[in-house]
């Protein structure tokens, strides 16, 4: 069983993971809040991703990283500064330094959030980010090509839509993403004999996606769950996201015109 160091294990999307990845690897836990529930298969390390020394010991001996750590919204420019890019650039230079290779980037929607709802696009496109979370995120992902090119690294870019048990809104019906199909995704980026540098997206099998997802799909993803299946509860109290034409044009949504978006105990960004 591969040793697995998940960091941001204390929010939304960790606890979901640890559920759905639970008995497939033994899942090295760091976060800066403690976490004491933990079973068997799980330990708890604690390191603040400003700490490189911290990081370097929570990424010893691992066989691949699930990176999850960040602020997960949109704030001012010191928070995410700190937090997602100088905590990423060390995340990857502890991995580097420790000789971990596979690394699977929590990517965001955001990094391309400027891009139209009337738009389709895939990997490939440069990106188009809507705020300074989402600009933390594009910096991650160029970061891990520098690492995959420069250093050899392995790295599994996941631009997430929204992880819950269901969508909750219009906007989500088309970037709602699933845990097991989340779970999914983590398992290819950690196993997959043939990753370098690859970008997919963070989506279930969505009838009103703006992405296309080939790329996952080549490399096996196979969506187990679907948005439209609640399309009919939520459009019978939702007609539109946010009644800002600018936000309703945008995959971003809110992010495009937001300074700061609310962090509620226990969400995740969408």
């Amino acid at each position: 069983m591969k040793t697995v160091l998940m960091t941001g294990a204390a929010g939304g999307v960790g606890r979901f993971l640890r559920s759905e990845l639970k008995g497939r690897y033994r899942l090295r836990l760091s976060d800066r809040r403690p976490l004491s529930d933990l079973d068997a298969t799980e330990s708890f390390v604690a390191a603040d991703l400003a700490d490189m020394g911290a990081l370097e010991a929570a990424v010893d001996g691992v066989d691949g990283i699930l990176h999850f750590g960040a602020f997960s919204v949109e704030h001012d420019w010191e928070t995410i500064h700190q937090a997602n890019i100088v905590g990423t650039h060390n995340l990857f230079e502890a991995a580097r330094r420790r000789g971990v290779k596979r690394i699977v980037f929590a990517s965001s929607n955001h990094a391309v959030g400027f891009y139209r709802r009337d738009q389709t696009i895939d990997h490939r496109v440069y990106p188009r980010p809507d705020g300074r979370y989402g600009l933390s995120k594009a910096f991650g992902e160029a970061l891990g090509s520098l690492y995959a090119d420069k250093y050899g690294a392995e790295v599994f870019n996941i631009r997430i839509g929204n992880v819950g048990v269901k969508p909750l809104d219009v906007r989500r019906l088309s970037i709602w993403i699933s845990p097991r199909d989340l779970a999914q995704l983590c398992a290819i980026g950690l196993e997959h004999p043939a990753i370098g540098f690859e970008i997919v997206y963070g989506m279930s099998d969505n009838a009103r996606a703006w992405w296309d997802n080939a790329n996952a799909a080549r490399l096996g993803y196979a969506p187990q769950d679907r948005a439209e299946d609640f399309a009919e509860e939520i459009l019978a109290v939702h007609s539109a996201d946010t009644g800002d034409p600018l936000a309703d044009a945008h995959q971003g949504g809110a992010f495009v015109t937001a300074e700061s978006v609310p962090d509620p105990a226990g969400s995740d960004p969408a």
